[in-house]
């Protein structure tokens, strides 16, 4: 009989919170910003170094003119053609008054 020998933890959702994690071994967490499609923030731990992570939105529960706008930014933006059709009337001739000749 083991009296005293063993460890009895009662674990529930604030251990984690308050205390360390209880592991053997530790994988390198690192903090990491959690960002909510509502703009709620919160700091998690990520095995990877990142700053920030922002979570994506759920289109279908927006409004159906909010949905056709985010559908329209993400298709891709079409290219503007800008044709250049100048006539052009200068005459450098009429302007050769105005220069002077040098000495």
């Amino acid at each position: 009989m083991n009296l005293g020998l063993s460890q009895l933890r009662y674990l529930n959702c604030w251990s984690a919170a308050i205390t360390r994690p209880h592991r053997l071994t530790y994988t390198r967490t690192h903090p990491t910003m959690l960002v909510q499609p509502d703009g709620s923030t919160y700091t998690i731990r990520y095995p990877e170094p990142r700053k920030i992570i922002k979570l994506p939105l759920n289109i279908w529960t927006l409004s159906e003119s909010e949905r056709k706008a985010r559908l329209d930014r993400r298709k891709p933006k079409r290219k503007v053609v800008i044709e250049d059709d100048i006539e052009d009337s200068f005459d450098s001739a009429n302007y050769l008054k105005y220069l002077k000749k040098k000495r």
